[in-house]
């Protein structure tokens, strides 16, 4: 039986709560949050750098947003959240936007989860930046320059938000379980082997 749930402090976006011996995070107000892997058709991530005062300092990330937290908007649907988010931020509209896997980030501070969308068929429609609250700066790396772009901007003291590299292996899967079969005269997978055995 589950230990009951009491909450230590309350702010405007975020409270304390204590289960058992255990305390940790919760948003208030919110219903989810989407995480989204913009990937355009020449093969560049859409990424985002803003200052974030909990760590006092610029961090690139995946553009992301909370779900439900605007008044009136309290039922958004997660995937009109994802292309809400992506517009905002980066000025891109997707033609597609699926599930790519849910997670919790941090399950021993927070109750979150998060719903990492991957978004596609990318058109630049705006300028992006962010609403009113935000200022950020937008940027499109070469998949194949990823990690050298990170370095680079890690160096010069930009924190990098741990959360770009999950989604991208599943992106990396998805990508390779939709190429083409080997038809060369490789050598088939104990799957197919059976098929055919049988």
């Amino acid at each position: 039986m589950s230990e009951r749930e009491r909450v230590l402090w309350q702010g405007e976006y975020i409270r304390v709560v204590k289960r058992g011996h255990w305390e940790y995070v919760q948003r208030t107000n919110v219903t989810g949050i989407v995480c989204i892997v913009a990937v355009t058709d020449d093969e560049k991530l859409i990424l985002v750098e803003q200052f974030r005062p909990p760590v006092q300092a610029r961090v690139v990330e995946l553009p992301a947003g909370l779900v439900g937290d605007v008044p009136g908007e309290e039922h958004e649907a997660l995937d009109a959240a994802a292309r809400r988010e992506l517009l905002e931020e980066t000025g891109y509209e997707a033609a597609g936007m699926e599930v790519l896997f849910e997670g919790a980030p941090s399950a021993g501070l927070s109750d979150e989860h998060l719903t990492f969308f991957l978004a596609t068929g990318l058109r630049k429609v705006a300028p992006g930046g962010g609403d009113e609250s935000e200022d950020i700066a937008l940027h499109e790396v070469p998949l194949a320059d990823l990690l050298a772009f990170l370095r680079r901007r890690q160096a010069e003291g930009v924190i990098i938000d741990a959360k770009i590299f999950s989604p991208l292996y599943f992106h990396a899967q998805r990508r390779r379980e939709a190429s083409p079969p080997n038809l060369t005269g490789g050598r088939p997978s104990s799957a197919s082997g059976e098929a055919m055995d049988g």
